[in-house]
């Protein structure tokens, strides 16, 4: 199989899975923090696929710094098509969560005017724009281990 910038076991695979992980445990916190977002369907939706983003996402990363410290090649077949799978499911449920938020916060805070807390609305906000960020990158991931496969 090929070796090129984010494959599993090199440095750009580590650092895009930590962005991955910290995309999303931002957007955990930062939607934990608000009062209501149990509330909102969407947001317990967005929680919950960020959740398993999170596990994910540093799961892989631990297995990418385990490879580099010990030099071994992740590209296996069977593993590459387990994280294409893997970054699929996640990247679906990212996409899907993170667009009900932004419906969710386009609606109610933006065009019926009920955000009157100001703060919260915020933190709203950049919960959402953090899952975009880490749908981003995990699609990122996902085309990467596709073209990996491909190319093997």
């Amino acid at each position: 199989m090929k070796n090129f910038p984010g494959t599993p076991g090199t440095w750009t695979g580590l650092i895009l899975r930590m962005a991955q992980c910290l995309f999303a445990a931002g957007s955990i916190a930062s939607m934990a923090t608000t009062t209501s977002f149990f509330n909102y369907t969407a947001f317990c939706y967005l929680i919950a696929s960020m959740g398993l983003q999170v596990i994910w996402s540093c799961g892989l990363a631990l297995m990418d710094a385990y490879s580099l410290l010990r030099k071994k090649v992740l590209h296996s077949p069977v593993l590459v098509s387990l994280f294409l799978v893997g970054d699929w499911v996640t990247a679906t449920l990212s996409l899907a969560a993170s667009s009900s938020s932004a419906g969710i916060t386009v609606l109610y805070f933006g065009d019926l005017g009920v955000c009157g807390l100001g703060e919260e609305c915020t933190r709203y906000q950049m919960a959402v724009a953090l899952a975009f960020l880490g749908w981003i990158s995990i699609a990122i991931s996902s085309l990467i281990m596709f073209w990996l496969l491909a190319a093997g």
